[in-house]
């Protein structure tokens, strides 16, 4: 019988446009064990008016890999105010109705049992970073 715990996962996002959380985003989590192991869907949430998902699935034992996807399209069409402001601050054309180059965003990272990984994501139309933070 294993003493480890599995590993834990928790995101937030801001969209960097607008210099402030972003609410209703869907996020789904899957996670797999081992490089050749399939993936397993946990299920999901959404973001907070913080910006915060504090309801993820835990994910299951032997757990080595994880996937977050964020389905940002569907916030940008939602947020017509914030996608007039963030396309005045960009330099590049709209290049979708949405206003978001990226309708969705998939981040996969690997993970060890016992360790809890905040994966926050910095949004904004044309172009996203992530970071593992703390």
């Amino acid at each position: 019988m294993s003493t480890e715990t599995t590993a834990s996962v928790s995101t937030h996002i801001l969209d960097t446009s607008i210099g402030k959380p972003a609410e209703g985003v869907a996020i789904s989590l899957s996670a797999r064990t081992g490089l050749d192991g399939e993936w397993a869907s946990l299920g999901g949430s959404a973001t907070d008016a913080d910006g915060r998902c504090k309801d993820l699935p835990a994910l299951p034992e032997g757990t080595t890999h994880v996937r977050l996807d964020f389905e940002t399209e569907t916030y940008f069409l939602n947020k017509n105010s914030s996608k007039k402001q963030a396309e005045a601050q960009q330099d590049a054309p709209r290049v979708r109705d949405s206003g978001a180059f990226f309708p969705e965003v998939t981040i996969t990272f690997a993970v060890n049992p016992g360790e809890h990984y905040h994966v926050p994501l910095l949004l904004n139309p044309f172009g996203y970073s992530v970071y593992r933070g703390s």
